[in-house]
């Protein structure tokens, strides 16, 4: 099976400006098309931004999924025969607002990703949670899932799509100052645990009062970089992702002696606790943002 060549494009947005945003994305298309590159991965909410000051800003600058930014995207990608995954602000039409990435080749639009886990941040203080279904799309020999920013926070969201037959997770993301640690240790760590490809996609610039440090990186199953950012500066990091690598969950480093399999050798009988919804967490936090929709519990 061959190798899919990739790139993480780390790169400033400009809040509200779709259609300069659009232009932005449509370049990195072309020039990526012109050296190989068959996946093409953007930050979260490139299209629109995410820092707004209102929900009410929020829905001016909202995309439904039949938008010309999206569908200029689409067409870009058909003429170029290259995929893109990017994020953006949606808007479904009923007065609900998601954060969302979409995944586009040439056949056209191929999946899309509602946020699930949402921080106190930007305009994820009054989006409303995706819920599902983990969804893993096959781009012709790549399997594909996809999270956004705050989703890596939780295993068990690149453990689902691991599960799914993911062989590489796509994470578009937007880290803040305050993400050091993130960055520094969640993307290997998701890519260790699950034995797959990982592609962190971070924005750079300031918007409404933010810094976003960049950094971003793709890393190999085995926790090593094939690409990483060490700064906020432009960059077009570029990968190889070899899906036969990923698919190879048993690692035998001595035959007989030491093998491992971190899927065959979970232990799902004794996870339930995880799907418990009444649980109450030891230790609560002590502050609950006032989303309406909010499924923390006192």
């Amino acid at each position: 099976m061959a190798a899919w060549p990739i790139a993480c494009v780390q790169t400033d947005v400009s809040l509200a400006q779709i259609n300069a945003n659009t232009n932005r994305v449509i370049s990195h298309l072309e020039a990526e098309a012109k050296v190989g590159t068959k996946l093409v991965i953007f930050p979260e909410c490139m299209l629109t931004g995410y820092g707004f000051a209102s929900p009410a800003e929020a829905n001016l600058h909202a995309l439904t999924r039949g938008s010309d930014a999206l569908n200029q995207v689409e067409q870009a990608c058909s003429r170029l025969n290259i995929h893109a995954c990017l994020g953006f602000l949606e808007s479904d039409g009923n007065g609900r607002l998601f954060n969302t990435a979409v995944l586009t080749g040439p056949p056209g639009h191929l999946g899309w990703y509602r946020k699930t886990h949402l921080p106190w941040l930007g305009v994820d203080r009054w989006v409303t949670p995706g819920n599902g279904p983990w969804q893993v799309h096959d781009l012709g020999g790549l399997r594909v899932g996809m999270i956004i920013c705050y989703d890596g926070s939780f295993p068990e969201s690149p453990r689902a799509l691991a599960l799914l037959g993911a062989d590489l997770i796509i994470l578009p993301t937007n880290w803040p100052e305050g993400a050091r640690t993130v960055i520094d240790h969640l993307v290997t760590s998701r890519a260790v645990e699950n034995h797959l490809y990982f592609a962190a996609c971070n924005r750079i610039g300031t918007e409404s009062g933010f810094r976003f440090l960049g950094e971003s990186r793709i890393v190999a199953p085995d926790g090593s970089f094939l690409a990483c950012s060490n700064d906020d500066s432009p960059a077009v990091l570029r990968g190889s992702v070899d899906p036969n690598r990923a698919r190879k969950k048993h690692l035998v480093r001595v035959p007989g002696g030491h093998e491992i399999h971190r899927m065959a050798d979970r232990r799902p009988d004794l996870y339930g606790i995880l799907a418990d919804p009444d649980l109450k967490p030891a230790f609560p936090p002590s502050w609950i943002p006032p989303r309406p929709d909010s499924h923390f519990r006192e």
